[in-house]
């Protein structure tokens, strides 16, 4: 259930501060989340990736759909994907979550510590 609560949160948080801070501003909201829901640094991590993951991942394709794909695809084109827009929301959305996870991760181990 922590798990859960701390996906949505975090994804909530980086959705909000997205809207006026750059893009790294996820570390911060996943770091956030891993300092106030309790959980290990492996339960942590999954939470920051998976929130900041699905939050991208969505969110690229709700800016995606509407023109048909056809700046994804050239930009997976410029990354030699095969002009596959759906790889690249993927990859970017990797991506994110890998810096959402470790920013969940550091938030972990930041409240062990103390």
């Amino acid at each position: 259930m922590k798990l859960l609560v701390a996906i949505l949160l975090t994804a909530l948080l980086a959705l909000v501060g997205g809207m006026w801070l750059p893009w790294w501003s996820i570390a911060i909201a996943s770091l956030l989340i891993g300092l106030l829901v309790p959980q290990r640094a492996g339960r942590a991590f999954l939470a920051g990736f998976l929130g900041i993951f699905l939050l991208w991942a969505i969110y690229s394709l709700s800016k995606d759909i509407p023109n048909d794909g056809l700046l994804s695809a050239k930009v997976a084109d410029m990354f030699s994907l095969g002009r596959n827009s759906i790889l690249i929301i993927l990859v970017t959305a990797f991506v994110g979550g890998l810096v959402g996870g470790f920013g969940g991760m550091t938030g972990s181990f930041l409240r062990s510590s103390r």
